[in-house]
């Protein structure tokens, strides 16, 4: 589990607060997210390892028998 790292606003700037903060949701689900990672990517930690789960296989390898290449 990550933290957020804390951030000192801007001198002169008014205070966040988290009303200001646009409401940002999953893209899968609809639930809103609450960490910076997830609204980077804008999907929630559940989906992510949902995704996770579903990625292509890795493939397998081959050798293949070759004449070596001249002046080698």
């Amino acid at each position: 589990m990550t933290t957020e790292p804390e951030t000192t606003p801007l001198p002169g700037a008014p205070e966040p607060s988290g009303e200001d903060r646009p409401r940002v949701t999953c893209r899968m689900c609809g639930r809103p997210l609450r960490d910076r990672q997830a609204r980077l990517w804008g999907l929630g930690v559940e989906c992510r390892e949902k995704l996770a789960v579903r990625s292509a296989p890795v493939p397998r390898h081959w050798e293949v028998e070759q004449e070596a290449l001249p002046g080698m």
